[in-house]
């Protein structure tokens, strides 16, 4: 299995392309961020080239290749206002497998140990994400990788017909 990881440099209409696909994709939605209602789930969003242009100057955002197809995305950005812990010189991180074919490969786990790396070469130390406690998958994958539970905020997020809890954990690199 060959994975590649490129960091977004220039943005272009194919990678702004991809990356709305996956945030309008109603089976990723619920995953990738918190809705207040069903209303808000069922919205879909357009991103731009200069909207990316704009947000590549807050985040460092990398392209998940498989076997030459772009099949995701991850990013991270430093010390957001939406911290659990407010500890200066943190990197918050996302990450999305877009397409069915990258997910239930491992991928994901190669991914964020690539993005460790780069938040590492930064001189950062600390990491902290938020995930839905309803992304089991997702919650494995950052236990197996370390990560540790260091809060919860109830109510975050809609799905399914009901409100969950977005699970905050962070890493010590």
């Amino acid at each position: 299995m060959n994975v590649q990881f490129t960091k977004v440099v220039t943005p272009s209409a194919e990678i702004v392309d991809a990356l709305n696909k996956w945030d309008n994709d109603p089976v990723l939605i619920p995953l990738t961020r918190p809705n207040q209602n069903r209303e808000e789930m069922e919205t879909r969003r357009e991103t731009t080239v200069n909207e990316l242009k704009t947000r590549l100057n807050s985040q460092d955002m990398f392209l998940i290749y498989l076997e030459n197809k772009l099949v995701g995305e991850m990013n991270y950005m430093i010390d957001p206002g939406h911290l659990y812990r407010k500890v200066k010189g943190t990197a918050w991180l996302g990450i999305t497998i877009g397409e069915p074919e990258g997910r239930g490969k491992g991928i994901g786990f190669k991914a964020i140990q690539y993005l460790e790396g780069e938040i590492k070469k930064k001189g950062l130390s600390r990491i902290e994400l938020g995930v839905f406690e309803f992304n089991s998958q997702a919650c494995r994958l950052y236990h197996q990788l370390g990560y540790q539970e260091i809060g919860r905020i109830p109510e975050f997020t809609y799905w399914n017909e009901k409100m969950w809890t977005d699970i905050r954990m962070e890493k010590h690199l």
